[in-house]
């Protein structure tokens, strides 16, 4: 009840507050990469595009965009030397469902990578029915 009251007494406050977490995350959002359609995707892996996929080595074994580099999440710092002879590509970020991307495409930006999210992960691509490598 008295919540009810200081959001109306006090509904300046309460919308300068709610701008201000939206800005937070929305920042957050943009520095951890751009995030891509399916489409987009499929049109970045033409024009050359590296396709990091960070899931773990078992469910990269069940099912992988062609020509992805399998590096998991929590190794990507101990192994970002492996994708030294990309960092004039732009880098796909892939996970399961989209979960670990924004981690992985935060660290790469902060080492200079240019480094993109796939939206909705290998998830989304396998309910567009789109092919995996097995």
């Amino acid at each position: 009840m008295d919540f009810f009251v200081f959001v109306s007494e006090q509904w300046i406050l309460v919308s300068v507050l709610l701008l201000l977490v939206y800005g937070y995350f929305w920042t957050e959002k943009i520095k951890s990469g751009k995030i891509l359609s399916i489409h987009e995707v499929t049109r970045a892996m033409n024009d050359g595009a590296v396709v990091l996929d960070v899931r773990d080595a078992k469910e990269f074994e069940t099912g992988h965009l062609v020509d992805s580099i399998n590096i998991p999440h929590n190794k990507v710092l101990e192994r970002i030397v492996e994708l030294e002879t990309s960092r004039e590509k732009t880098i796909l970020v892939v996970d399961k469902m989209g979960q670990h991307s924004a981690s992985v495409g935060r660290t790469l930006l902060g080492k200079g990578f240019y480094a993109c999210r796939m939206q909705g992960g290998i998830s989304e691509w396998q309910g567009q029915n789109l092919p995996l490598i097995k």
